[in-house]
Parts: structure tokens; C-alpha cells; sequence
């Protein structure tokens, strides 16, 4: 039994008071022998009567203490243990909560809302430093005909394979989310243009070799991918702008590629194959 420090603090209180009756009660037993043998009766009596009222008070407030402060702190004390218990579950609730707010359900990934105020931080932050950063938004490519002809289980799957070679593929730093139905963001700081059109390739390539297996039937699926980097002062609406555009040119020029905002639009690394084929 866990015992709380104000019951301790009682206790040692009680102690005090029964220790104090028992010197009370020696003392008089010392000093009434003596006026007995000195004869001074009346001395006597006055002395009797008051340790009879001292010691009385004594055990009253001993009593007190055991039958009646005692059993109402350690109420206090596991009424109190039950509140921070209670505390502690609701704080921990509260955090589930708030993590599953930021969190896509599905697939485990970050959320749109955990994204939009991730990539405001990180702008105002490497805007800060002069360093760049790299916004990729990405696509998968006839999604709606995979639900319509498979069914949504399969659509789903679909969505977790891409979000675990999304894993695998980005840097513990890089943000990662889902940000809408099939359309996917990745957010990469301290790359050069180069290195981040390769990045993104890689990633375009890693979720052209994903197969979905639905019965005797493999899905093969694709993405296109719009890049932006950010420049100066750059606020979240611009730079999704910028790469939503390029998302735009990717699909229109073809799916399967990786169109980059910038003066010029240029598809790099993109293989003409088929964006969504099946093979049984």
C-alpha cells in the first residue's frame, strides 16, 4: 500500500502527541510521589487536576487524530491519486487525439493540416538560413479508374504501397503527407535543383516498379510529379502554386515524369510506358 506523505506527516504528528502523553504521564507520576512524601496536599490535588485535563487533551486529540484526521487524509490522498491518475489519462488522450488530427488515418502519414503548418515553418526557417527548399507534389496517375474497375479496398492498397516506398525512399528530415485523395507532398530541404529533380525521379521510378497483386491480376501503377523551390520570401500558397503548375505539366505532357517549375518545364527521366497497366 503506497502510503502519501501527508499521511505521513499525521502519523508522525500522532506520534508527537502519544510520545507527549507518556512524558506527561511519567512526569506526574514523578512529581506526585514527591509531594505525597513532602505532604502538600493541596499542591498534589492542583497537579493532579491538571495533568488530568493535560493528559485528557492529549488522548482526545490522539483519538482525534487516528479515528478521525487520519482515515480523512488518506481519502484526501486516494482521491487525489485517482484526480493525477485521471489527469494523466485525459493528458495522454488529448495527445492521442492531437496526433490523430495530424495523421492520415489510412495510410499512417502525415495530414494536409500537419503539412500546411510544417511548410510554413520550414519556409520561414530556410528562408531565414538562405538555404533552399523543395516542394514535390505527387499524383498517382488514373487512380479513379483503379477504384471504379477494382473497388476501393484495392485503391487503398494502392495508397499504402505508395506511402511505404514514400517512407523508404525520403530522409528522416523531408516532410511527408498525404495532402489529398491520391495526391501526395514531399517536402525536402537543403537540395540543390539537380539533386532534388533526381530525388524526385527516384521516387517516380521507385513507385513505377510497385505491383499490386489483386488476384490473378498486377497493378502496376505510376505518378506524376510537380517540383517548386522556394525563393525569398516565399509563402506556402506561392510555392504550392509553383508546383501545382508543374503537376499539371507532368499529366498534361504524359504522366509517369517529373515536370520542374522554372523558366523552362522539363521533364526529366520519364520513360514512355503505359501510366496504369495491368498484367495477369
Amino acid at each position: 500500500m503506497n502510503i502519501s506523505k501527508s499521511e505521513w506527516s499525521v502519523a508522525l504528528f500522532l506520534c508527537t502527541i502519544a510520545a507527549a502523553a507518556a512524558s506527561a504521564y511519567a512526569g506526574h507520576s514523578v512529581v506526585a510521589t514527591v509531594l505525597a512524601e513532602t505532604g502538600l496536599e493541596e499542591v498534589q490535588r492542583v497537579e493532579s487536576i491538571l495533568f488530568a485535563a493535560t493528559f485528557s487533551c492529549l488522548i482526545v486529540a490522539l483519538l482525534a487524530g487516528l479515528f478521525w484526521i487520519l482515515p480523512m487524509v488518506r481519502q484526501q490522498a486516494r482521491e487525489q491519486g485517482k484526480l493525477h491518475s485521471l489527469a494523466g489519462l485525459l493528458r495522454q488522450r488529448s495527445q492521442d487525439f492531437e496526433r490523430a488530427a495530424l495523421t492520415d488515418p489510412l495510410t499512417g502519414m502525415n495530414n494536409r493540416r500537419f503539412f500546411d503548418e510544417s511548410l510554413r515553418q520550414y519556409l520561414l526557417e530556410f528562408d531565414r538560413i538562405g538555404r533552399p527548399l523543395g516542394l514535390m507534389l505527387i499524383d498517382l496517375d488514373h487512380f479513379k479508374a483503379i477504384n471504379d474497375t477494382h473497388g476501393h479496398d484495392v485503391g487503398d492498397l494502392v495508397l499504402k504501397s505508395v506511402a511505404t516506398c514514400l517512407f523508404e525512399c525520403t530522409r528522416y528530415h523531408d516532410i511527408v503527407a498525404r495532402v489529398g485523395g491520391e495526391e501526395f507532398a514531399v517536402v525536402a530541404p537543403n537540395m540543390s535543383a539537380m539533386e532534388f529533380q533526381r530525388f524526385a525521379d527516384q521516387i517516380r521510378e521507385a513507385i513505377s516498379m510497385s505491383t499490386i497483386e489483386v488476384g490473378n491480376v498486377s497493378l502496376r501503377i505510376t505518378a506524376s510529379i510537380g517540383l517548386a523551390v522556394s525563393n525569398a520570401g516565399d509563402e506556402n500558397a506561392a510555392l504550392l502554386k509553383r508546383a501545382d503548375l508543374a503537376l499539371y505539366r507532368a499529366k498534361q505532357s504524359g504522366r509517369n515524369r517529373v515536370h520542374a517549375h522554372s523558366d523552362g518545364l522539363i521533364p526529366i527521366g520519364a520513360e514512355q510506358i503505359r501510366p496504369y497497366s495491368v498484367s495477369s
